[in-house]
């Protein structure tokens, strides 16, 4: 039995082997050290000992579940930061796409002058290049061109190999000298940022001779930014405001609005008043008793896509809505607003007319707790598709694929943003899809380690295996640290999007999820999502052409 399970190659051996490795790299991925532990990463490192002491799995085997765990990684990554990725590319993408380039050419031409001023092949460096910056799919395409200009492919993929660990290892120790040495305060975003950025509550008095008599709809169409007012008092009493609402003089009105707007609102309306709204203890419905507020969670899937102003809420049943909370970010109830399965809508209202709301949009959380698997498989196989399409580029002599990692992360990405809008469900609880993602990478881990580990202390303690490690680490090492306090102190980026537009550059999940571990919010995430489609093309495309215009 003891070599059925874990001597022989079969499919029971593979899991079994591949679940022991998981399991052994993530308890001692607990353990700090100085403070620091690396979580999932420790998987790889588990893989390259059982690799050393012989082990192996059956190579069919080890290839399906290393590829089908990246994929289920990146596009678990894509659909999360979906919502998120067009609003962060508008407002920053460029910017960070740029410093990701600047990040990918400072390493690229570091191999070409290594490879040149120490004397060293460029294949070989290639493999360096490939294993510093963990990027597999560039590692294929350099094959793949040495191949067809019938020069042997070996020595890039051992060099990949030895300098792989280091490559995985060394952005997060970039990020660690970063943060001890040259990041600021003012370099910390607050987890809480979005939601500030996005809604702001504050109550205004009307003092503005300008805008009495007129109601709410001219007004907004005087002020030009969107808002919305979820109540007006008025001689001490109350009022559901519309769009057919008249202030007045005295009026006291609750706006919600972006900070950034609320400025304007004030020089428009009128005074601020100093009651602060957007604690997080704030009892809503001790404010008035003639009024409810209600979250209520949308559930029904047919509602999955509609604009806000579609369903005409306000008009049947005479509630306001004033914002709605979706994957922890606090958004402005616009009527352009599309729905999504899971947003959580702040209703307020008449007790009777906010329960006939709850039945309209659902509310029944149990509901949500079903996976749609349909949609991941879908989304997966779309990826896939896309990866595998050739992409012909002006004086490249090849074409360049996206790849397993390129296309499901772009295919996740566009249906976590668009998928709504086709009614394509796509909501998942945030446990769920961290389980699929630390589940896929630990996968991918494990069997990359394995597959590195037979000949990988033999190579790196040979003299040519030492400069391998050194000239790949300062490869790894040096652009990060350059261009990630230049994001902070010159592009003025906050330490969280730096670090993940950083690992999105470098193509280091492990790194990410490092990174996300110990920076609060969701910042290191939508800015490596941001630039790793770009990078990762740039990077396999790079790996073709210096091999073609300088081997």
């Amino acid at each position: 039995m003891f070599e059925s399970l874990f001597l022989t190659h079969s499919s029971l051996q593979a899991v079994v082997i591949i679940s022991l490795i998981c399991a052994v790299g993530l308890i001692f991925g607990k353990v700090r050290v100085w403070g620091v532990s690396l979580g999932v990463t420790f998987v790889f490192f588990a893989g390259i000992v059982a690799g050393h002491f012989g082990v192996s799995i059956d190579q069919r085997m080890l290839l399906f579940a290393e590829n089908f765990g990246l994929v289920l990684f990146v596009y678990s990554l894509g659909v999360q930061v979906g919502p998120g990725f067009m609003s962060a590319f508008r407002e920053g993408g460029v910017k960070l796409n740029m410093l990701g380039l600047a990040v990918i050419f400072i390493g690229t031409a570091m191999a070409i002058a290594f490879s040149f001023g120490l004397g060293l092949p460029l294949s070989e460096m290639m493999g360096v290049l490939c294993g510093a910056t963990t990027n597999t799919p560039a590692l294929g395409a350099s094959q793949q061109t040495l191949a067809q200009m019938g020069e042997p492919t070996t020595a890039p993929a051992m060099s990949c190999a030895v300098t792989y660990p280091l490559g995985v290892v060394g952005v997060i120790i970039a990020i660690l000298l970063m943060r001890r040495l040259w990041v600021r305060e003012q370099d910390m975003s607050s987890p809480n940022e979005e939601h500030i950025n996005n809604t702001f509550l504050a109550t205004l008095q009307v003092q503005n001779p300008g805008v009495f008599g007129r109601d709410l709809h001219n007004v907004a169409e005087l002020t030009h930014v969107p808002f919305v007012i979820s109540r007006l008092w008025r001689d001490g009493k109350v009022i559901l405001p519309s769009n057919d609402t008249h202030l007045q003089e005295g009026d006291r009105v609750l706006i919600i609005a972006s900070r950034k707007d609320m400025d304007t609102m004030e020089a428009m309306i009128g005074k601020r008043e100093s009651i602060d709204w957007n604690r997080d203890n704030v009892d809503w419905n001790a404010i008035d008793r003639q009024l409810v507020s209600r979250q209520i969670i949308i559930t029904r899937p047919e509602i999955n896509g509609k604009r806000l102003g579609s369903l005409r809420l306000r008009n049947s049943y005479g509630i306001n809505i004033s914002r709605i909370y979706r994957s922890g970010v606090s958004l402005l109830a616009t009527p352009d607003l599309r729905l999504q399965m899971g947003d959580c809508v702040v209703v307020v209202g008449g007790e009777r007319a906010v329960m006939k709301v709850e039945k309209v949009l659902g509310n029944a959380e149990k509901e949500l707790q079903e996976p749609n698997l349909t949609s991941i498989y879908i989304g997966i196989v779309l990826g896939l598709i896309l990866g595998a399409v050739p992409l012909s580029l002006p004086g490249a002599a090849f074409p360049v694929k996206l790849g397993l990692a390129g296309g499901p992360i772009v295919v996740g990405i566009l249906i976590g943003t668009y998928g709504p809008r086709l009614h394509l469900i796509t909501y998942a609880t945030r446990s769920a899809n961290l389980m699929l993602r630390a589940f896929g990478l630990s996968l991918y881990l494990a069997c990359l380690g394995l597959s590195s580990g037979g000949e990988f202390f033999a190579t790196a303690m040979s003299s040519t295996g030492l400069i391998w490690v050194g000239l790949g680490f300062l490869i790894t090492l040096l652009p990060v640290v350059l261009v990630g306090v230049a994001a902070m102190r010159w592009a003025k980026v906050d330490f969280g999007a730096t670090c993940g537009m950083l690992c999105g550059s470098m193509a280091n999940p492990m790194a990410l999820n490092y990174a996300n571990e110990t920076i609060p919010g969701d910042h290191a995430s939508v800015a490596y999502a941001t630039v790793y489609p770009l990078s990762m093309f740039m990077r396999v495309l790079l790996a073709q052409l210096v091999l073609m215009l300088f081997l």
